[in-house]
Parts: C-alpha cells; sequence; structure tokens
C-alpha cells in the first residue's frame, strides 16, 4: 500500500473529499516525525510503537572500491508492532473494518 492508497483509503471509508483525507494523513506522519525527531516515543495501541534507537560508529566497506570507510554514529527510527498485529498478521484474521460515521438524525 503507498501513502496514495492510504489517502483514497481514509477518503472512502471516512466519506471525506481525497484533499481532506490528504490533510489528515499528513498531519498523522508529520506528527509521528515531529515527536521522533525530538525523542518521544509513540505508541498506538494495538497498533504498536515508534521510537528512535542509537546506532553506534561503525567502520563500513566501500562496496565498489573495498576501502574502509568511518560510518558515524546516528538515531534511526524503529517501529516495534503490538502483540495484536502480530497475531493479525500470523493467523491471517480478519481486521476490523472501519466503521462509516453514523448519518445524522432527520
Amino acid at each position: 500500500m503507498t501513502k496514495a492508497d492510504l489517502i483514497d483509503e481514509v477518503s472512502r471509508l471516512a466519506e471525506l473529499t481525497r484533499k481532506d483525507s490528504e490533510v489528515i494523513v499528513e498531519t498523522i506522519f508529520d506528527s509521528i516525525v515531529r515527536s521522533l525527531r525530538v525523542g518521544d516515543k509513540i505508541e498506538i495501541r494495538g497498533f504498536g510503537s515508534f521510537r528512535t534507537r542509537q546506532r553506534k560508529p561503525r567502520v563500513g566497506r566501500n562496496p565498489k572500491t573495498g576501502d574502509r570507510v568511518e560510518v558515524p554514529a546516528k538515531k534511526i527510527p524503529f517501529f516495534k508492532p503490538s502483540k495484536e498485529l502480530k497475531d493479525l498478521v500470523n493467523t491471517g484474521g480478519a481486521v476490523p473494518a472501519a466503521v462509516p460515521p453514523a448519518a445524522p438524525a432527520p
């Protein structure tokens, strides 16, 4: 699934315009990135958690020349799926569909 597919899915399920759905998806992604940038952990119950991990500096090799290259320390984003998500993926069980919004009362 691509970001465009996700936007289309949100638009269809929430009965929103594609533009509104795009704003929602972009806002969620931007919020996750901002939180990770400042070192916060994001936990989405039933889905998983995002956090950063620190990689130590190391010596790598240039695959083209074989020369040794110093790779500096850096932070990398890390996703840990929840037990519920792991179970759904491994059992092939049905994913609960989003419930469309209720129609307003007449």
